[in-house]
């Protein structure tokens, strides 16, 4: 997250930087202005989807496994591949899918040591009530005031 709600003055990054041969206090003020922006994004989805009982990563897996077009499954493996989280964050993650039943588990065909996952169909429309919601709060207009600085 990036807390600083009021940016700093284009005048006060050149004196921040006014030594530094690597910064131009536009392309900072830029970057600061990105990073403002997606934190206020992502406080927005994270309390959308706290509201429908999952997180960000939770959410994430649900469309990773479904996005598949050619299977219904995905191994332990595959999903930490697709997504930037430890194998035991995801391990956990995942176990919390399949306790809320939005996710199947079920011995790997390949290798019977690992599992494979599957969407359930509370899984499958978890994701249906979900996504019109989560293009609408993406799609937003991004000079809207984050509900977080009224």
């Amino acid at each position: 997250m990036f807390f600083l709600k009021e940016l700093p003055t284009e005048q006060m990054v050149a004196k921040y930087t006014q030594h530094l041969r690597c910064a131009n206090a536009t392309q900072v003020l830029e970057k600061l202005r990105a990073l403002r922006s997606a934190s206020l994004l992502i406080r927005d989805l994270d309390e959308y989807f706290g509201r429908h009982g999952l997180s960000q990563l939770r959410f994430l897996i649900l469309i990773v496994i479904d996005r598949e077009i050619e299977r219904k499954t995905l191994s332990h493996g595959e999903i930490v591949q697709r997504l930037d989280v430890s194998k035991p964050v995801m391990t956990r993650s995942l176990q919390s899918l399949v306790d809320d039943g939005l996710v199947s588990a079920s011995r790997s065909e390949i290798d019977a040591r690992s599992k494979s996952f599957a969407l359930t169909a509370s899984g499958q429309q978890t994701l249906q009530d979900v996504l019109p919601g989560y293009f609408a709060i993406l799609v937003a207009s991004p000079q809207k005031k984050g509900k977080h600085e009224e």
